[in-house]
């Protein structure tokens, strides 16, 4: 009888997952931060450089395929998660043209210094993948900004009311749109293949599916919660019918050439926004997504680096992506609140917020990973480029706004799901 390695790879998984989040913790950064590291542990660099024989054993290509499947589950699930929870912040309407400000220069002014930097990149694209899109993909991975570890970092401080908060939060969801829509138009043009028609055909495929999801799912929906869970908690039929349409629309999005979880995001923005039901998801879906899920996600993030991009001209690569990256998010972010009336160090503060990547950021690099746009190593150094990126977020706040305002970090206030809101 052949046996898997299935269960052995998810003791190792979580245990390196829940060892590293405990030590981040520790000095202050959001476990989510340790999770991911503890993928970059997992793969080739570290663990498969100490323990070659028993690395290989263990996570042989042939046994990974049961592990991409849990992972895209859980990514399907977590991304879900994080459509029911995109709200409006409070006073965000009288707000919109502030965070628009903010939202739109924190995703253009990493865009254009993406679309620079990409001639110098582009050698470390996998062959035959024109410059056009890979130049348009690194613009998109550049933009993103982690909105639930934003929210996090938020409310860490304290500071989910204030102003500023108010203002990054706005400005991050409107950011994070503008920069999916991005990369499904990228994924949209690579994936097409025969040109033209295939994009547009892709193209009316998402809007026809998001007319679907918001004239004829979301009021269906709405009449069933209304119905059947009044109270907020959904039955075990319920959250069947609720995680029926998730699945259906990112299998949708997955048919039309677009990664599945741009399908469950959208379905969950159409229910309707209800923080007992948000509540009651986060305790039946998202524990577990984030517990045993996500983690497999990032050891299998980890197992597609490479050492080579640690060494020579790669090296100046990963410097080069790094500096794009914090220059275009802290510059661009800090233009718009600059603009929408804050002083410079609030500004400041806005910026840095808006560099938090996470695991949004490893989300559109598997994405242009799967879809072929980068290689190993390109995908090697846009992760450290997330990590790195996330970890600065708390000190370079606390930097901006000086040692009075800046709280400190590390403190998880009661009634937060456990350990672990990821962007």
């Amino acid at each position: 009888m052949h046996h898997s390695p299935l269960l052995l790879q998810l003791v190792i998984i979580l245990l390196t997952a829940r060892a590293c989040g405990l030590l981040l913790r520790h000095v202050g950064q959001p476990p989510v931060i340790g999770e991911m590291a503890a993928g970059l542990l997992l793969g080739p660099i570290v663990f498969g450089a100490w323990f070659p024989g028993f690395h290989a054993t263990v996570f042989a290509p042939e046994s990974l395929p049961g592990l991409a499947s849990l992972a895209e589950l859980g990514l399907v699930l977590f991304m879900f998660i994080v459509g029911v929870e995109l709200r409006a912040p409070d006073g965000v309407k009288a707000q919109l043209r502030s965070a628009g400000l903010v939202g739109v220069a924190s995703v253009l002014v990493p865009m254009a210094l993406g679309f620079a930097a990409s001639p110098l990149l582009h050698p470390y694209a996998p062959d035959g993948v024109a410059l056009a899109p890979f130049a348009l993909f690194m613009a998109a991975a550049m933009s993103i900004t982690a909105f639930p570890i934003l929210a996090r970092i938020l409310k860490e401080r304290g500071m989910t009311h204030t102003p500023l908060g108010r203002l990054a939060l706005g400005g991050a969801a409107i950011a994070d749109v503008l920069a999916w829509i991005m990369l499904a138009l990228v994924v949209a043009l690579v994936g097409a293949g025969d040109g033209h028609g295939g994009f547009l055909r892709t193209i009316a495929g998402l809007a026809i599916l998001a007319a679907v999801v918001f004239v004829l799912l979301r009021p269906l929906y709405a009449w069933l919660l209304r119905t059947h869970a009044a109270d907020g908690v959904p039955s075990l039929m319920v959250l069947a019918a609720l995680l029926i349409g998730a699945f259906a629309c990112a299998a949708a999005t997955e048919w039309l050439g677009v990664h599945a979880v741009f399908g469950a995001f959208l379905f969950g923005a159409c229910l309707p926004r209800d923080d007992r039901l948000l509540g009651s998801l986060i305790e039946r879906v998202e524990y577990l997504a984030i517990v045993v899920l996500m983690p497999i996600f990032f050891a299998l993030a980890g197992l597609s680096t490479t050492r080579d991009a640690f060494t020579g001209a790669a090296l100046g690569a990963m410097l080069l992506i790094l500096a794009v990256a914090v220059v275009g998010k802290v510059a661009g972010g800090a233009a718009g609140a600059r603009l929408s009336g804050l002083g410079w160090r609030e500004s400041f503060a806005v910026g840095s917020l808006m560099n938090a990547r996470a695991l949004m950021e490893l989300i559109v690099i598997k994405v242009g990973l799967d879809a072929g746009i980068i290689g190993q190593d390109l995908f090697t150094m846009l992760l450290v480029m997330a990590i790195l990126t996330t970890v600065m977020t708390g000190p370079l706040v606390s930097l901006s706004l000086g040692r009075r305002a800046a709280q400190a970090l590390g403190t998880v206030p009661a009634g937060e799901p456990p350990a672990q809101r990821g962007g």
